[in-house]
């Protein structure tokens, strides 16, 4: 069971969703950082409730903490400052095992993620962003960091192409990126993707060093 609570981190409103194993204090679990797209904006913190990740984390018992802030611009790129600072702000608590921390996000958050990883890469023990993109050209910067991305063969929202330019991006530049691309799925990849226990395991299993 997930224990869920709403904060709010300067303007920045938040869901906590931490696995009922995950909650003593002074002790370090694994913690992940995922931002949503588009159709969650606003400051009506009861939509993040059943975000994907949060929902099928939860169904498949796994044991984590998950920060899930809620964009109140128009993007994330326009408050992206204060979303560092969100980062930060977690990588930071008490909780979270600095070694273990993760970050995940889907279509503009996937664009976001994507751009967060690249701002600070020595943050993040793995990065996994689902139907985004973002500039390939300086997805170099990710070498060091492991990335599974995800994507919907038949999305015409944003292309699958985006995806795949930035995981050779990566590639190019020494660094180990794989993509799933799910023949079946348009936009929502999110689904699919939260809903494999591989993922998480696969997740769960990076660590870097500090």
């Amino acid at each position: 069971m997930y224990l869920i609570e709403e904060k709010k981190f300067r303007n920045l409103g938040y869901i906590l969703a931490a696995h009922e194993d995950c909650m003593e204090p002074d002790i370090c679990y694994p913690t992940l950082l995922s931002l949503h797209g588009a159709g969650s904006r606003g400051t009506d913190l009861s939509i993040l409730r059943t975000a994907s990740a949060i929902t099928h984390a939860e169904k498949l018992d796994v044991k984590l903490r998950i920060y899930a802030p809620q964009c109140y611009a128009d993007t994330w790129f326009e408050i992206f400052e204060q979303l560092q600072e969100f980062a930060e702000f977690v990588y930071s608590q008490p909780n979270t095992d600095p070694t273990r921390f993760y970050l995940t996000g889907g279509s503009m958050g996937g664009y976001t993620a994507w751009q967060l990883g690249m701002t600070r890469p020595e943050m993040f023990a793995a990065l996994s962003p689902v139907c985004g993109g973002g500039m390939y050209w300086n997805a170099g910067r990710l070498k060091d960091v492991p990335v599974w991305a995800f994507h919907g063969a038949l999305d015409n929202t944003v292309y699958v192409t985006e995806s795949i330019n930035m995981v050779n991006g990566v590639n190019r530049s020494g660094g180990h990126a794989k993509l799933t691309i799910f023949p079946e799925a348009a936009h929502n990849a999110w689904d699919p993707t939260y809903s494999d226990l591989a993922y998480w395991e696969w997740m769960l299993a990076q660590k870097k060093s500090l």
